[in-house]
Protein backbone atom coordinates (compact mmCIF):
# COMPACT_ATOMS: atom_id res chain seq x y z
CA UNK A 1 0.00 0.00 0.00
CA UNK A 2 1.44 3.37 -0.93
CA UNK A 3 0.28 6.87 -1.62
CA UNK A 4 1.17 9.56 -4.12
CA UNK A 5 2.21 13.19 -3.89
CA UNK A 6 -1.32 14.51 -4.52
CA UNK A 7 -2.68 12.56 -1.54
CA UNK A 8 0.17 13.80 0.65
CA UNK A 9 -0.56 17.39 -0.35
CA UNK A 10 -4.26 16.92 0.42
CA UNK A 11 -3.43 15.44 3.86
CA UNK A 12 -0.99 18.28 4.52
CA UNK A 13 -3.68 20.81 3.63
CA UNK A 14 -6.18 19.15 5.98
CA UNK A 15 -3.60 19.07 8.77
CA UNK A 16 -2.56 22.67 8.02
CA UNK A 17 1.04 21.61 7.32
CA UNK A 18 3.43 23.14 4.82
CA UNK A 19 6.46 21.38 3.32
CA UNK A 20 9.13 22.52 0.91
CA UNK A 21 9.90 20.17 -1.99
CA UNK A 22 12.74 18.32 -0.20
CA UNK A 23 10.69 17.75 2.92
CA UNK A 24 7.69 16.79 0.81
CA UNK A 25 9.60 13.93 -0.81
CA UNK A 26 11.00 12.84 2.55
CA UNK A 27 7.52 12.94 4.11
CA UNK A 28 6.10 10.94 1.20
CA UNK A 29 8.77 8.26 1.74
CA UNK A 30 8.10 8.15 5.48
CA UNK A 31 4.34 7.96 4.95
CA UNK A 32 4.74 5.07 2.51
CA UNK A 33 6.98 3.24 5.02
CA UNK A 34 4.31 3.65 7.70
CA UNK A 35 1.56 2.44 5.38
CA UNK A 36 3.66 -0.59 4.37
CA UNK A 37 4.23 -1.43 8.04
CA UNK A 38 0.49 -1.16 8.77
CA UNK A 39 -0.16 -3.42 5.80
CA UNK A 40 2.25 -6.01 7.25
CA UNK A 41 0.39 -5.85 10.57
CA UNK A 42 -2.92 -6.33 8.76
CA UNK A 43 -1.63 -9.59 7.26
CA UNK A 44 -0.90 -11.17 10.65
CA UNK A 45 -3.22 -13.93 11.84
CA UNK A 46 -4.68 -12.77 15.15
CA UNK A 47 -7.63 -15.15 15.28
CA UNK A 48 -6.24 -17.03 18.33
CA UNK A 49 -5.07 -13.94 20.22
CA UNK A 50 -7.12 -12.87 23.22
CA UNK A 51 -8.10 -9.18 23.30
CA UNK A 52 -5.97 -7.11 25.65
CA UNK A 53 -8.12 -5.64 28.39
CA UNK A 54 -5.46 -4.51 30.87
CA UNK A 55 -1.76 -3.91 30.37
CA UNK A 56 -0.80 -5.76 33.53
CA UNK A 57 -2.25 -8.17 36.05
CA UNK A 58 -1.51 -5.83 38.96
CA UNK A 59 -4.33 -5.08 41.36
CA UNK A 60 -4.91 -1.54 42.53
CA UNK A 61 -3.28 -1.34 45.95
CA UNK A 62 -4.28 2.26 46.61
CA UNK A 63 -6.71 3.23 49.29
CA UNK A 64 -10.34 3.74 48.32
CA UNK A 65 -11.15 7.28 47.23
CA UNK A 66 -13.44 8.58 49.95
CA UNK A 67 -14.34 12.24 50.33
CA UNK A 68 -13.77 13.69 53.78
CA UNK A 69 -12.72 17.07 55.16
CA UNK A 70 -9.15 17.09 56.43
CA UNK A 71 -8.88 20.85 56.96
CA UNK A 72 -11.55 22.65 58.92
CA UNK A 73 -13.05 25.88 57.67
CA UNK A 74 -11.27 27.90 60.37
CA UNK A 75 -7.90 26.25 59.64
CA UNK A 76 -8.26 27.06 55.96
CA UNK A 77 -9.02 30.71 56.65
CA UNK A 78 -6.17 30.99 59.16
CA UNK A 79 -3.55 31.05 56.37
CA UNK A 80 -5.50 33.39 54.08
CA UNK A 81 -3.70 36.69 53.37
CA UNK A 82 -7.07 38.51 53.38
CA UNK A 83 -10.38 37.27 54.70
CA UNK A 84 -13.82 38.66 55.44
CA UNK A 85 -15.58 36.75 58.23
CA UNK A 86 -16.07 33.30 56.66
CA UNK A 87 -14.74 34.00 53.14
CA UNK A 88 -11.47 34.52 51.31
CA UNK A 89 -10.95 38.03 49.87
CA UNK A 90 -9.39 38.10 46.45
CA UNK A 91 -8.43 40.97 44.15
CA UNK A 92 -11.05 42.10 41.65
CA UNK A 93 -10.47 40.48 38.26
CA UNK A 94 -13.32 41.77 36.10
CA UNK A 95 -14.46 45.36 35.74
Amino acid sequence: MSTDLATLRKLAHLARLEFDENKEQQMLGDLNKILDWVDQLRQLDTSNVEPLVHLSHEINVLRPDEAHNTVSHQDGLRNAPRKDSDYFRVPKVLE
